[in-house]
């Protein structure tokens, strides 16, 4: 295993680079320390196997250096690197057994007969492969191929780092969720190095320790789950992350106040002061979690009108209309509605105000 250290990269697949869109990955800088949980998360195309193919030695980038520890990797080829990945696609020998399959990449490494079995038993073990050890891996469903070449990226306890490419593409649903909780119980056992690339909020927010939040060739968001949840930086952030994502309406600001439509929001003291001082376009955000729904007439809210609600099992999901503009309520199944006209409590400690995308903190 490695810390690995992203200094400078930058790459474009265009020859001859000459604007900003020729751009696949704009400037980063990123550590990942030895032993982490990471997903690289963003929607299609903004840069994420891209970024996973520099770090594996598929792509050597246009810019910048990578660091294994205090070996540069940068022109060294995949082979030299000593990671273990996982493609979207199953990658295994149909002709070899299951138990042949997992075992290929310690064989090759001349790993002695008993290291060898025992490490693939474990494995199986962990991935529910055991009664299918014997089997050749012709004739498999597609969920059991992925679980070998799954098997086959953990069974190297020794690589710098385990790379998984929108691993659980293929994966029936309910397989999908298992497998996302086993590749945690693998981490947490063996303390490998994982980089994990999806565009599933989901599996991001269950497998990794750290997100690496990405669009358009940028990263605009490090950190837990909980942080880019709570307090997320930019208002993509706060938009991709969450279902649903987080309510954002143009708003100016008047003394400690937030005013959307004549309405007045209370702020946090600090932020309001901040925002007096922006002279961009400023926008507020709050989750629909965070937001309480109230009888018309309460004191301190802000009168809205309830134009929608929808009924997902536990909860309550409230589209209301503040002015012009239509606010997401994320309630508790059990929770009363006030009627068609309520009022929203919106907490200072989570409503959040951002300059031209960006977060006043």
């Amino acid at each position: 295993m490695a810390r690995i250290e992203l200094n400078g990269i930058e790459h474009s697949y265009a020859a001859k680079p000459r604007t900003e869109a020729d751009w696949a990955l704009k400037r980063l800088d990123l550590v990942w320390r030895d032993g982490g949980a990471y997903a690289l998360l963003g929607p299609s195309g903004c840069g994420k196997t891209t970024l996973l193919n520099v770090i594996s030695g598929l792509v050597y980038p246009t810019k910048g250096s990578v660091m294994f520890g205090d070996r540069d990797v940068t022109n060294l080829p995949t082979q030299q690197r000593n990671i273990a990945q996982v493609f979207q696609f199953p990658v295994i020998y149909d002709t070899m057994t299951v138990f042949d399959n997992l075992a290929f990449p310690l064989r090759n490494r001349a790993v002695d007969g008993a290291t060898i079995r025992e490490r693939v038993e474990e494995v199986a073990a962990m991935l529910e492969l055991t009664p299918e050890l014997d089997r050749r891996a012709h004739g498999l469903t597609a969920d059991a191929k992925q679980k070998i070449s799954l098997g086959r990226g953990l069974v190297r306890n020794d690589v710098a780092a385990v790379l998984f490419d929108e691993p659980l593409t293929v994966i029936d649903p309910q397989l999908k969720f298992q497998l996302r909780r086993k590749l945690k119980e693998v981490h947490e056992r063996f303390n490998l190095t994982f980089i994990y690339v999806t565009h599933d909020q989901n599996e991001a927010l269950t497998i990794a320790d750290q997100v690496v939040l990405m669009n358009e060739g940028a990263v605009v968001q490090v950190g837990t789950p909980q942080e880019l949840f709570e307090n997320p930086r930019h208002t993509f952030v706060g938009y991709f992350i969450g279902s649903p994502g987080m309510n954002l309406v143009p708003c100016a600001v008047d003394g400690a106040a937030a005013v959307v439509d004549g309405q007045r929001i209370p702020l946090a003291a600090a932020i309001a002061e901040k925002a007096q001082a922006a002279a961009g376009t400023l926008e507020l955000g709050i989750r629909p979690e965070f937001l309480r729904l109230v009888p018309a007439g309460t004191e301190g809210a802000v009168p809205v009108t309830v134009i929608a609600v929808e009924e997902l099992g536990s909860f309550k999901m409230v589209e209301a209309r503040l002015g012009e503009h239509a606010i997401k309520v994320k309630l508790s199944e059990d929770k009363h509605l006030p009627g068609e006209s309520a009022c929203l409590v919106f907490p200072p400690e989570r409503t959040k105000i951002y300059e031209n995308g960006q977060l006043i903190e």
